[in-house]
């Protein structure tokens, strides 16, 4: 059934791939963005069909519009992004989440929140589970994404109670792919711009805290069907791909695939990265018959021919 689907954040890297894929579908789709790390590039082919709308507005202030579905991707996701301005990455997870989940409740529309994996910060068991509460720093530099985004859990789950608002909360871990922001400083696309430029691939402690890295058609697979699930199904849940990989492996294989000559050279870890990261994926699994399918070197073969593409051009 065709439905009236929001997007915030839909410009960027997720929400762009996020917004396809609901247009073909056969979905009407708003995508709002402010632009700070969304980019127009992302969406320049979608601007031609009649069913895709284009609005350029920040989420700390509220929006109104009909709509049937909410995907609130809104906030930047990078540490170089987010702690740019940190007071504004936490009204974005929080005023952000307080605005749609006040759309939501006044069009009666069913809303899906993108938390992340770092709810979880530097986690004390392994693989992390949903039911796991988090070993998070209140007061370090990354608190303004960590924490905005346990702040909007808990707002979903409060509007989901005090409300009736059909909730869905999705937990995502480290995704990569076509039309991540090339300086966006995170690993698989630093990794790759380093290597297709033979500079020097900057690895930061010792290489071996790891990471589980998830295809973004995969991804949006994942969230597409978490919102369609029965509205008794609130999440959270984790979406991502168990594989997990070393710093070192995964430079390793990104050399390997650009037949670089880069060399690895390392530097101090930063304040509260964590040294684990995977996901526990048994409850999407189960309630949502997914998980990923795009093996590590076949992403990473595409996005690599994506940031070929887009250093050639010169963008």
């Amino acid at each position: 059934m065709k439905q009236r689907i929001l997007v915030t954040g839909g410009a960027g890297f997720l929400g762009s791939h996020l917004c396809e894929k609901l247009l073909n579908q056969g979905h009407d789709v708003i995508c709002l963005d402010n632009l700070f790390t969304g980019q127009k590039l992302n969406i320049a082919h979608l601007m031609k069909n009649p069913f895709f709308e284009f609005v350029r507005h920040d989420v700390t202030f509220p929006y109104f519009v009909e709509t049937d579905q909410i995907y609130n991707l809104a906030c930047p996701a990078s540490p170089v992004h987010y702690q740019f301005d940190p007071v504004q990455t936490t009204k974005t997870s929080v005023h952000g989440a307080i605005n749609m989940l006040g759309l939501a409740k006044r069009t009666k529309a069913k809303i899906l929140q993108a938390s992340t994996s770092e709810v979880y910060g530097d986690p004390e068991i392994h693989p992390q589970r949903e039911e796991y509460w988090g070993r998070v720093n209140p007061i370090g530099i990354r608190s303004c994404y960590d924490e905005g985004k346990r702040c909007a859990e808990t707002l979903f789950f409060d509007y989901y109670r005090q409300n009736q608002v059909r909730i869905k909360v999705a937990r995502i871990f480290n995704t990569y792919g076509p039309r991540m922001h090339p300086n966006d400083g995170r690993v698989v696309s630093n990794f790759i711009v380093q290597a297709l430029k033979n500079q020097d691939i900057t690895i930061y402690g010792d290489g071996k805290q790891t990471r589980s890295f998830c295809y973004v058609d995969d991804l949006v697979d994942g969230l597409i069907k978490l919102m369609n699930t029965p509205d008794e199904f609130t999440g959270p849940v984790n979406i991502g791909n168990p594989g997990e990989f070393t710093m070192i492996e995964l430079a390793q294989n990104v050399i390997r695939l650009t037949g670089s000559s880069s060399k690895l050279i390392f530097k101090p870890l930063p304040s509260d990265d964590p040294k684990q990261r995977q996901p526990d994926i048994s409850l999407a699994k189960e309630v949502m018959q997914w998980k990923p399918t795009i093996e590590l070197e076949e992403g990473l073969k595409k996005t690599i021919n994506y940031f070929s593409d887009l250093i050639k051009s010169g963008v």
